[in-house]
C-alpha cells in the first residue's frame, strides 16, 4: 500500500482522490491551508449575493472523507524534497510520501503596482478572499465605491456581486474593449454596452497607475495612470487574470516555467510527482489550447486521468474538444470548438445579433472547405454533446447552420431564433459574394 500525498483540495485534487480511492486501496492524505473541506469554488459569488450559504458549497459532507479514508490536513507546504519524497509544513512538521500530486490552483495577478498589498485590495479566488470582502465591502454604506482593475471573467463576476448589494463599481481595462483579446469584435462591444446598461462605470483603454492608502493602510483611491485621475473608493478588486500558485517549488529540482512543467501523463521531472489542474503547464500544447489552462471541467479531467496512471493503469491526458460556459451579469455564454477574437488565414466568422442586444451568436468556418470551427453563443443555451458530435464529425456550416435546432438547449416556452439566424448567415453569405 502506497502513501499518496495530494497539495490541494481544489476540483483536480479532490477529483484525483476520489478517482484512487475508487480504484486502490492506498492511503490518501489530502493538504490545503485555505479550507479544510472542499468546496466549489465557482459558487463563492452566489454566497456573497445571498443565493446560498457557504456549507452549500461543499458537495460532500464532513463525515465523508473518513468514511472514505481520505485523510485531510490543514497547513501549508513551504518546501518539497522529490528525491527524499519528504515535505516540510511551515508549522515544522514533516510528512513522507510515495507519489505525490501538486495542485495547487492559482493566485490572482499582481503587476507590482504601489499600494496592491493595502487593506481592501484582493483578488476573487479563494475562501479568504470572500471573508475579505465582508470585511471590507458588506454594503454600500462601508464600501461607497468599488474599483475593480482587469477585465475577463473573474472581473465581471466581482462587478455582479458588488452591483447586488447596491454598491457602484468602477472596472478599469486596459483594453480598448471588454474581453477583446478572447471575443470577436460584435462579442465584445455587446457586452459593453450591457455592463453599462447595469449602471456600472466602464472605463476602457485605462490603467492603473497605483492605489493610495489612508491613514490606517487601507486603500482610500486609485490612481488612472493615462490621465492622472483620483478615484475615490473603499474597496480593490484586483482581477487581471491569475497565475500558478507554485511559489513553494522555487528551492525545489521540480521544473517549472510558469507553472509546473509536465507530459501528457501529468508527470514531472520527478518519478512519482505529477503536477495537475491551473497550476500544471503542458510542455507541449494540446492542438490549439493554452499549455495552462485555469478551467474547471479541465482541473476534473486531470485529476481522474492522473488517478489511473497512479493506480497501475497508465493514461495519457486527452481534453477533446475546446469548450466553457461562462455568465456577463444576466447574460449566459458558452462557447464551442475555435472562435478566435481575430479570423486566422483561411477563416470566416458568421456574426448574428438579437435586437434586444442581450443575444448573439459567433460560428467559424474555414473559408476554402467550409468546416465548422467553433461557436460562441451569447444568450441562447445550447447543447455541449451536440457540438462536441458535430465537431468531431468534422461537420461544414451550412450543417450546423440548418441544423442548430437541435442543438438549441432553452426552456420549452422560450423564444427560438434559428430561422433568423439561417435568413442572416445565407444573407451575408451572398452579399459576400
Amino acid at each position: 500500500m502506497e502513501h499518496i500525498v495530494i497539495i490541494g483540495n481544489g476540483i483536480s485534487g479532490i477529483t484525483a482522490a476520489r478517482h484512487i480511492r475508487k480504484l486502490s486501496n492506498n492511503r490518501i492524505t489530502v493538504i490545503s491551508a485555505e479550507t479544510k473541506h472542499f468546496f466549489s469554488r465557482t459558487a463563492l459569488m452566489y454566497v456573497y449575493m445571498g443565493h446560498l450559504k457557504f456549507e452549500h458549497t461543499k458537495p460532500y459532507e464532513d463525515w465523508f472523507w473518513a468514511k472514505n479514508r481520505i485523510d485531510l490536513k490543514f497547513g501549508f507546504v513551504d518546501r518539497v524534497d522529490g528525491n527524499s519524497k519528504i515535505l516540510s509544513l511551515s508549522d515544522g512538521q514533516t510528512l513522507t510520501f510515495d507519489k505525490l500530486i501538486i495542485a495547487t490552483g492559482s493566485k490572482s495577478n499582481k503587476f507590482g503596482w504601489p499600494g496592491q498589498d493595502l487593506k481592501g485590495v484582493q483578488g476573487l479566488y479563494h475562501k479568504q478572499d470572500l471573508d475579505n470582502l465582508e470585511v471590507y465591502a458588506p454594503n454600500n454604506k462601508i464600501c461607497k465605491r468599488a474599483v475593480i482593475v482587469g477585465g475577463g471573467l473573474i472581473g465581471i463576476e466581482l462587478a455582479e456581486m458588488l452591483n447586488s448589494r447596491g454598491i457602484p463599481v468602477t472596472f478599469l481595462v486596459r483594453e480598448n474593449s471588454f474581453w477583446n483579446m478572447v471575443l470577436p469584435e460584435g462579442e465584445s462591444a455587446m457586452i459593453n454596452r450591457h455592463i453599462k446598461n447595469h449602471h456600472i462605470d466602464l472605463r476602457l483603454s485605462v490603467n492603473l497607475k497605483e492605489i493610495l492608502s489612508d491613514e490606517n493602510g487601507k486603500a482610500r483611491a486609485v490612481v488612472v495612470e493615462e490621465t492622472g485621475e483620483e478615484i475615490p473608493c473603499d474597496f480593490v478588486g484586483l482581477t487581471a487574470g491569475v497565475s500558478p500558485n507554485i511559489d513553494f517549488l522555487k528551492s525545489s529540482d521540480i521544473e517549472t516555467n510558469r507553472g509546473v512543467l509536465v507530459n501528457r501523463f501529468l508527470e514531472t521531472n520527478i518519478n512519482d510527482i505529477y503536477s495537475i489542474g491551473d497550476c500544471a503547464e503542458q510542455r507541449e500544447s494540446i492542438g490549439q489550447r493554452r499549455p495552462i489552462e485555469a478551467v474547471w471541467y479541465t482541473g476534473r479531467m486531470m485529476g481522474e486521468t492522473v488517478a489511473q496512471t497512479i493506480c497501475g493503469n497508465k493514461t495519457a491526458y486527452k481534453p477533446g474538444h475546446w469548450f466553457n460556459s461562462a455568465k456577463f451579469l444576466d447574460i449566459e455564454y458558452q462557447t464551442y470548438g475555435w472562435v478566435f477574437s481575430k479570423t486566422r488565414e483561411n477563416e470566416a466568422h458568421f456574426h448574428w445579433r438579437h435586437e434586444d442586444d442581450t443575444k448573439c451568436i459567433t460560428i467559424c468556418f474555414d473559408t476554402q472547405s467550409g468546416k465548422f470551427l467553433g461557436i460562441n453563443t451569447f444568450g441562447i443555451r445550447m447543447r455541449h454533446d451536440v457540438f462536441d458530435k458535430w465537431l468531431t464529425e468534422s461537420r461544414d456550416v451550412d450543417f450546423v447552420i440548418n441544423n442548430l435546432a437541435k442543438a438549441n438547449f432553452d426552456p420549452e416556452l422560450y423564444k427560438r431564433f434559428e430561422s433568423q439566424i439561417k435568413k442572416s448567415f445565407y444573407s451575408q453569405l451572398q452579399n459576400a459574394s
